[in-house]
């Protein structure tokens, strides 16, 4: 099973994005859940969701305290959270950066393995808005396979409808840009 953590702000699309996977991962004939944690929230104020994604059924509903991967849509937030809280000796950091692998460890102290995208703007350029949800989900899937590119076009299109395939473009150029 790959347990997924995603951190965002309200409106930024971190519940989107881990319903988006999940339903991908479904149609590929895994097993999945999806799920947000967060109260009274604000737009703007941090956000968690989380994702589960196995080829055998999931028992366990309770959020994810450690994940396997932690996707960060807003940078912002690694100087008001600890994004590698409980992250598995192996996972993976997936970060929303224009900035280098040394800039970001040296700055937030992270050890764990990273995966970088310029996504906010591959969002702005792609999408017209710095909502960085789908685009982040193709550095996930560059990262992690955890479901194939290709399975994300059907949710996409039932989620955005006219403007699925400017955020199926958005994910592809992020996932061939993630370093």
């Amino acid at each position: 099973m790959i347990e997924i953590r995603v951190h965002g702000r309200g409106g930024q699309g971190a519940v989107t994005s881990t319903e988006l996977i999940a339903i991908a991962a479904i149609n590929e004939g895994k097993y999945a859940q999806a799920f947000p944690s967060f109260g009274p929230e604000r737009r703007g104020a941090p956000v968690m969701s989380f994702a589960r994604i196995s080829d055998a059924p999931i028992r366990t509903r309770e959020k994810v305290y450690k994940p396997d991967i932690v996707m960060v849509l807003d940078p912002t937030i690694l100087s008001i959270v600890d994004v590698t809280a409980g992250l598995k000796k192996d996972g993976m950091v997936i970060l929303n950066t224009a900035k280098e692998e040394g800039e970001v460890r040296k700055a937030f102290g992270i050890k764990a393995k990273m995966a970088l995208v310029d996504a906010t703007g591959i969002a702005v350029k792609h999408l017209g808005r710095p909502i960085t949800n789908t685009t982040m989900l193709g550095a996930l899937i560059k990262a992690s396979g955890v479901v194939n590119i290709k399975s994300m076009k059907a949710p996409l299109q039932d989620r955005f409808g006219r403007i699925a395939e400017k955020n199926f473009n958005a994910m592809n150029v992020a996932y061939k840009q993630t370093a």
